[in-house]
């Protein structure tokens, strides 16, 4: 009589295991939302050192971060709307809140787009020594600019679902006067 490993191992793959494993939509879109937002803030602190210095090689790592989060940009945007059916009807967590997240990102990704895709043809121009390679370059800067400012509209308005602390006109127990109808109004005398 043979002793095998196999005989005496059993592992038994149940729900429970895959679900360990498996994520949601809300759980992919929080693991890929931080990226399209930090690497545009990164881009475009290399982006201007790059430039400051007129060193190709850190201009380069730049593009390719607007690149890569352009990439997780639309990562996100395709998460985001299986992350709002599983989250808005959470309590402290609204519709409206959700909807003005969603106006917000819309925007945001749009410029991070077209900040990927102009950081590319830059990279193309500078790896090329094109004569108008200068100029893609600060037109990639100025689209890095708006599209960081925008990330911090993006990423605040993101916190806000979850993080009621940070919402405007909080009360104490997290939820707003206007979300749980106890807004009042004054008058004015």
């Amino acid at each position: 009589m043979a002793f095998r490993l196999q005989d005496k191992i059993e592992f038994k793959l149940t729900k429970y295991h895959l679900n360990y494993f498996i994520m949601n939509d809300a759980h992919l879109h929080m693991v890929v939302n931080h990226f399209p937002i930090l690497g545009t803030i990164f881009g475009l602190g290399i982006l201007i050192v790059g430039l400051l210095l007129k060193n190709k090689s850190v201009q380069h790592t730049a593009y390719i971060l607007f690149a890569i989060a352009a990439v997780f940009g639309l990562l996100s945007m395709n998460t985001g709307e299986g992350a709002e059916e599983l989250v808005e009807d959470l309590p402290n967590v609204g519709k409206k809140i959700i909807h003005e997240h969603e106006e917000i990102a819309e925007k945001f990704v749009i410029l991070l787009y077209l900040t990927g895709a102009v950081a590319l043809l830059s990279l193309l121009m500078s790896v090329r020594n094109h004569a108008k390679a200068k100029f893609f370059a600060y037109a990639t800067l100025i689209l890095a600019i708006g599209t960081a400012v925008l990330s911090i509209n993006v990423g605040t308005s993101g916190g806000e679902i979850r993080h009621t602390e940070i919402r405007e006109n909080v009360s104490v127990n997290g939820v707003s006067p206007q979300e749980n109808g106890t807004e009042t109004v004054e008058n004015e005398h």
